[in-house]
């Protein structure tokens, strides 16, 4: 087999051609290697503290959602049950009905200082279906800082009946009902006719405190 070979003129000494595969292979050095990996975790770092904050924005994002959802879902129950007040007073335990339309103090129905009882209309009932009115007794009152609805399947209770309680509101520190005669806004109502306004003031941990009014189909000022 021929070899090409090529003579060194100085030397007379002969070597072969220098080709391409033969070149020799250089490693990283420690120095290199280093820097790659230090650049590599700042590149990791900033990528996870996006996405941790990419995550704690949507985790916000859908608490804030709930949360509204909550309250106007809340409200939307207290509209109803308030603009449908009965001219019809409450009885409790079997008793005899009590002597005001809306109860704004304390007693067995609702048992906290703040707190509304009355009578509403419009509790759907299709056809009569049920054997129960389509009259509601319902009350409102803040427990364990809960805004809760209460009502009893008949309008009105026999002895050692407990009302359905209904969580309504969380993260509520007080409660205050305001009513209004026609002339002022009242912090307690003892005539016995309907106001024409009813205002519910809710003091939130989140959001302060959130008023709300409502008109009701009252009679405004009448005899206590």
């Amino acid at each position: 087999m021929l070899v090409n070979t090529y003579t060194t003129a100085s030397t007379g000494s002969y070597s072969q051609p220098h080709l391409p595969w033969q070149q020799s292979n250089k490693g990283f050095t420690l120095l290199e290697v280093l820097i790659a990996i230090a650049i590599f975790s700042l590149i990791s770092l900033s990528s996870f503290t996006i996405f941790d904050s990419v995550l704690k924005a949507d985790e916000t994002s859908k608490q804030h959602s709930k949360r509204q959802n909550e309250l106007q879902r809340a409200f939307l129950i207290i509209e109803r049950d308030i603009t449908q007040i009965a001219r019809r007073s409450i009885r409790l335990n079997g008793e005899a009905p009590l002597e005001r339309l809306i109860q704004s103090s304390s007693d067995s129905f609702a048992s906290e200082e703040q707190a509304i009882a009355f009578v509403r209309h419009g509790w759907t009932n299709p056809g009569l279906l049920l054997p129960r009115s389509d009259m509601q007794a319902v009350a409102y009152r803040l427990t364990d800082e809960t805004l809760q609805r209460l009502h009893f399947n008949f309008v009105d209770s026999v002895v050692g009946e407990e009302p359905k309680i209904r969580p309504l509101i969380t993260d509520v520190t007080e409660l205050a009902f305001k009513y209004y005669d026609g002339k002022k806004w009242q912090d307690t109502w003892a005539n016995n006719l309907l106001p024409l306004a009813i205002a519910i003031e809710i003091d939130t941990k989140d959001y302060g405190v959130i008023r709300r009014q409502f008109l009701v189909p009252g009679d405004g000022q009448g005899k206590s």
